[in-house]
């Protein structure tokens, strides 16, 4: 009997290299609503009476919903398509979000949450894969560079826009406003069209080939100690700032330095692709996040705070775009859930970071909790720069 072999449908290489916009403006929504909670945690607790560490497990269970969420989007977006999953998530993520605006409590708020961490962690990696199975890899750095840029925009004007709702309005409008954005989004991509790619094989088929790959394991690894670094420590930034006496609108501002700092640093690893190595870009990256973490932790400060979020982005578009690179290339076979495992990961980090640094935020150590992270972020960066350059070697 003759075996079928199945095997990845080659890349559509798009001469522009460009992500459609409908894709872009999903992870851009995505974003926007898995970053707004963060300038608002201090008026939540306040306006629910429970101690901030008790609200950050809004963010910590929206993050580890998201996480944990990845292997089922993951392995439907290769059974069904990827803008299918796109949009029955933004749809769900939609009714989640209008129903946390009315939660009374706490409890409600946090489940509500959970849910829409459920639903929009379908999102980022689906695009993700979309951009493996459209985009030829020579080209695809430079694709991603461009939805990262979207991403840290959307996380940067949700901290903006919340920090001023939050003051100046209610806070419940921050959860209004990307539920309503979402629903609009899951209508645009209604035009868009599912690029190529291999049939899917089985379930078993799926997992094992992920399985049986060295790298993506690395990847994986990789992804839940970046979660931390970079995803949790972002978390925390708002309520340090808040800490120093800064109303919820100047905190956000200056959070949406982050989304700032991912844009412009886009730009230069989109320039800089084609004349230095993946691992290169990585070492950049990690090196920047350690010069903010540093400076927040030795000399604490607004200026210091605003230094380490804008340096975020910039690791955000180094460090991070390389790791989502390498995580589209492990097991091209099996695109959408060896990314969704990636993602799985660096929201499963970013859930854990943001629970063990609750105390420290709650007692106000803020110095010490970024001290640690700067410490985190050696081990990390090396560990990424020598794995993306033994996989390049390997061929």
């Amino acid at each position: 009997m003759t075996q079928i072999v199945r095997t990845a449908a080659p890349p559509v290489d798009r001469p522009d290299a460009r992500v459609p916009f409908p894709v872009t403006a999903a992870a851009f929504t995505a974003n926007f609503d898995r970053f707004a909670i963060g300038p608002v945690l201090v008026t939540v607790a306040a306006a629910l009476h429970v101690p901030l560490a008790s609200a950050v497990t809004v963010a910590g269970g929206y993050a580890l919903a998201y996480g944990l969420s990845q292997p089922v989007w993951g392995v439907l977006s290769d059974r069904i398509g990827r803008l299918r999953v796109i949009r029955t998530a933004l749809t769900v993520a939609a009714v989640a979000g209008l129903a946390s605006a009315a939660a009374p409590n706490l409890t409600v708020l946090a489940v509500l949450r959970i849910v829409a961490g459920f639903a929009f962690g379908a999102v980022v990696p689906s695009s993700l894969s979309f951009v493996g199975d459209a985009v030829a890899p020579e080209r695809r750095q430079a694709a991603l560079a461009d939805l990262m840029a979207a991403l840290g925009l959307g996380s940067g004007l949700a901290a903006l826009f919340a920090g001023v709702v939050a003051d100046w309005l209610d806070w419940r409008l921050v959860f209004v406003v990307p539920a309503l954005v979402a629903a609009v989004a899951a209508l645009g991509l209604r035009r868009a069209v599912e690029p190529e790619r291999a049939p899917a094989g089985s379930l078993g088929a799926q997992l094992g080939a992920v399985l049986r790959s060295p790298f993506a394991y690395v990847v994986t690894v990789l992804g839940l100690v970046e979660g931390a670094v970079l995803l949790a420590g972002l978390t925390f930034v708002a309520p340090a700032l808040q800490h120093r006496g800064l109303s919820d609108a100047a905190a956000g501002a200056i959070t949406a330095l982050y989304g700032a700092g991912a844009l412009v640093f886009a730009r230069a690893v989109k320039a800089l692709t084609r004349r230095l190595p993946a691992h290169g870009l990585a070492a950049i990256g990690g090196a920047l996040v350690l010069v903010g973490y540093t400076a927040a932790a030795l000399v604490p400060g607004v200026w210091t705070y605003a230094l380490v979020v804008t340096l975020l982005g910039a690791g955000w578009a180094f460090l991070h775009s390389t790791l989502q690179a390498w995580a589209t290339s492990v097991v091209p076979e099996a695109r959408g859930t060896a990314v969704s495992c990636f993602v799985a990961a660096l929201f499963v980090g970013s859930a854990l970071g943001t629970a063990l640094g609750a105390d420290a935020a709650g007692q106000g150590r803020f110095e010490a909790l970024f001290g640690v992270i700067a410490v985190a972020t050696v081990p990390l960066t090396a560990a990424v720069v020598l794995g993306r350059r033994r996989f390049t070697a390997r061929g």
